[in-house]
């Protein structure tokens, strides 16, 4: 530790602490621009100069280390003066457009300048100007306004993990810019438009829509990931303008992904439903809520008196509230043994009753920065967790051994300790082949499913990270989750952390997954069963089954054969297949509750009131309930249905009702596949409805239509190395797509994503496809 005095009062910090560390330490204020307390120091804005006793001149408080003894002054006539000579140098060039500034009433630079800047400027020359970039649909740009802070350029380096914006040119030629014909299409690109201190980069979508005095600010939790990032909502005349994080270091950080930014577009679209609709004679009529909600009653009623309550369903979407889940498995229950489920994207179900509690990520969000050793299954990582995609990136920074196993070999932008990319039918050989590996290194006997895996070397090299001293966890994503041998592939999985003693953990595919399975949402037929079998009425929570279903095609043609199916949504969708269409609220108009992964208990309010007649879709399942005569709906608020469903839990769930431990679950065995094999993955910004009908979001790279993707080998060895456009087919049916060569798929696969129309006559998300060209 060592001994500091800043402007007269004394302290002791850290060896290797800065004087700005210092400063904040104490609640004092530096000015500054280029310094962030999560970014790289550059020292190159210079407005933190401060007075250094002995010093000759200045220096940046940023970029100085505290020495013992040391005595600082921030405001000091020396100080003070070199700060108002660096705010003159910012302001030469910068254009007095403070009234047409979307930063303003937020600039930084406005602010420091009330207290550092001069009433008029001595500077008679004409002033510089920049030409605007296109860095894409999300982020606006005025270059002039730049003040060469470097910080969008260090975040895209050192947080995103790519550097998308660099500076070009010297003196006051610097430009800020992207490389040539590039765009910005980091799925955390939107966190550029916080660091900025001026306004050089601002929201496209939310530009010239508001003024940040005009805004309200209310807080709320993300739906999107399970993670549960929390979110600032700024809402003018009940409408949502813009959305920015909430810092918590145990969650987010300071950070949220483009994702939670910008779907609020979808909010006020054309595709929200504001009215109950009913369908007769094959055409949609508006109608009210008494009759529609008459009509909803009165055929689950009509459906269970013919059929047997075993003949009714609800799916759920896995971003539904846990007072609309708990309500919605009261009514199936009330009804005599319907079935609910929000697990539309599994295949199977092997685990079920098998588990020791919920699955969840194993420990908290906050300590998988602090791991040695960590091994990601089966996820596209990037793209289902940013944010946590962001924390392995920072924990491979200091030195972590982030190990890779699954069926794309996409960039983590990472270093990466060891990968293996394999196709999703050898997912169950190459993890057994960790479990020799890690059999052997520790002398003992493999358990017989691994006794004859032969081993790689990045086997043996992510096995010895596992069992090296220090915090080491394996995590299992989507692709386990949905693959047809998931039970067995937790079951070696599950062997691997005993042999290894590391933490197993799962990265839940929804917002509220966890509180999904805790508050019995996942009960009776599960959605397999529920398609495959005579299901008679189903009730659509959230959920579009002919985009997130399993199999698309399967779900479609057994809601057709169904009797009523009820859609409980914020958008007109099912129309081809619903009887009744309910309007209920979005995350916004709602109070709720989300489990995140971790088992933190995030409860939230609505932050504009519901739109057209919209209810909040706890409301609409209480009064289905009384109307069907069930009992346990008498709610007044949804404080009370959360109580219940949680037994009262606040804060964190029990570590009683969470664990990943499987009893009676044999190991998966390889599967030997003839053909080309199917990768399927959810992009994302199709991974929810929210998501989907964002009109930024949509016009981003990560939204473009899908193709057919392709190695380079497997296109020449199936003869279709100059074909530009194929004809897909599966055993479900066929779409044509227009053919991407990509070296990141595995050999013998071909890549389809899932979550659009286009591809969702292929039916399942796994299995062969026969590719030709058109």
């Amino acid at each position: 530790m060592l001994e500091i005095e800043i402007d007269g009062q004394k302290l002791e910090v850290p060896d290797g602490s800065t004087v700005m560390d210092a400063a904040n330490r104490l609640g004092l204020h530096i000015p500054h621009f280029c310094y962030h307390k999560k970014l790289s120091i550059a020292a190159n804005c210079r407005m933190c100069l401060v007075q250094v006793e002995r010093a000759p001149k200045p220096l940046p408080a940023c970029a100085t280390p505290v020495t013992n003894g040391m005595k600082v002054q921030t405001h000091s006539e020396q100080a003070v003066t070199a700060q108002k000579g660096v705010m003159e140098f910012l302001l030469i060039n910068h254009p007095l457009d403070c009234p047409i500034c979307d930063q303003g009433g937020e600039c930084q630079l406005q602010d420091l300048a009330v207290g550092y800047g001069a009433s008029s400027s001595r500077y008679q020359e004409e002033k510089r100007v920049v030409m605007n970039k296109n860095l894409g649909p999300l982020i606006s740009t005025d270059m002039t306004r730049c003040i060469h802070c470097t910080r969008c350029v260090r975040f895209g380096q050192e947080i995103a993990g790519v550097m998308e914006l660099g500076m070009a040119n010297r003196g006051e030629h610097s430009e800020i810019m992207t490389f040539v014909g590039h765009t910005v299409d980091s799925e955390l690109s939107g966190n550029m438009i916080d660091l900025c201190p001026v306004g050089a980069l601002t929201s496209k979508p939310f530009r010239y829509s508001a003024r940040t005095w005009e805004l309200s600010r209310r807080k709320t939790v993300s739906p999107h990931d399970s993670l549960g990032s929390n979110l600032i909502v700024q809402v003018k005349h009940d409408e949502v303008k813009r959305v920015l994080p909430l810092e918590n270091e145990d969650v987010n950080e300071c950070w949220i992904s483009d994702r939670d930014r910008f779907s609020y577009e979808a909010l006020n679209g054309e595709e929200r439903l504001t009215k109950p609709m009913i369908k007769q004679n094959g055409q949609w009529l508006e109608v009210d809520w008494q009759t529609a909600l008459e009509y909803a009653a009165s055929s689950l009623r009509r459906v269970t008196d013919e059929h047997g309550a075993g003949k009714v369903g609800m799916l759920a979407a896995p971003y539904a509230t846990v007072e609309e889940l708990y309500l919605g498995a009261q009514l199936m229950r009330g009804l005599g043994g319907g079935s609910i489920d929000t697990r539309l994207r599994q295949s199977d179900f092997g685990l079920d009753g098998k588990l020791s509690g919920t699955p969840w990520l194993g420990m908290k969000i906050a300590d998988v920065s602090k791991l040695n050793a960590a091994l990601v299954v089966g996820s596209f990582l990037r793209k289902d967790h940013p944010l946590l995609a962001q924390r392995l990136r920072q924990a491979a920074r200091r030195g972590t051994r982030v190990s890779a196993l699954g069926v794309s070999g996409e960039d983590w932008l990472m270093t990466t300790h060891a990968r293996v990319t394999v196709a999703p039918s050898q997912l169950a050989a190459e993890l057994a082949g960790l479990v020799k590996a890690a059999a052997d290194i520790r002398g003992v006997a493999a358990p017989a499913a691994a006794a004859s895996a032969s081993v790689s070397d990045a086997a043996r090299r992510i096995a010895q990270s596992l069992i090296d001293d220090g915090a080491r966890a394996i995590f299992l994503g989507a692709v386990v989750q949905q693959h047809a041998q998931a039970a067995g592939l937790h079951a070696l999985a599950q062997e691997l952390a005993r042999l290894t003693g590391a933490t197993l953990g799962y990265l839940g595919e929804g917002a509220n997954s966890v509180g999904a399975a805790v508050v019995g949402a996942q009960t009776g037929l599960n959605p397999q069963q529920m398609f495959a079998g005579d299901l008679r009425a189903c009730v659509l929570l959230h959920a579009e089954p002919e985009l997130d279903a399993a199999n698309p095609a399967a779900a479609v043609e057994a809601l057709k054969r169904a009797d009523t199916v009820i859609v409980m949504s914020p958008f007109k969708t099912g129309l081809d297949y619903a009887d009744c269409l309910l309007p209920v609220s979005p995350f916004t108009e709602t109070s709720g509750t989300f489990v995140s992964i971790e088992g933190r208990i995030q409860s939230f309010h609505a932050v504009v009131r519901p739109k057209g007649e919209t209810r909040p879709a706890w409301k609409v399942l209480r009064v289905l309930g009384s109307m069907l005569e069930l009992g346990g709906f008498r709610f007044d608020s949804s404080e009370q249905v959360r109580d219940e469903a949680l037994s009262g839990a606040t804060g964190w769930l029990p570590e009683y009702k969470l664990g990943n431990t499987a009893s009676d679950v044999a190991c998966a065995t390889p599967a030997a596949v003839e053909g080309l094999q199917r990768v399927a993955d959810f992009p994302i910004y199709r991974n929810d409805a929210l998501a989907r009908r964002a009109p930024a979001l949509a016009a981003t790279r990560d939204s473009a239509v899908p193709s057919a993707r392709i190695s380079t080998g497997t296109a020449q060895a199936a003869g279709l190395a100059t074909a530009k456009r194929v004809r897909v087919r599966s055993a479900a049916g066929a779409c044509e797509l227009d053919l991407t060569l990509d070296d990141t798929v595995p050999a013998s696969c071909v890549r389809v994503s899932a979550g659009w129309p286009q591809t969702a006559p292929l039916g399942a998300l796994s299995g062969t496809l026969n590719v030709e060209a058109v």
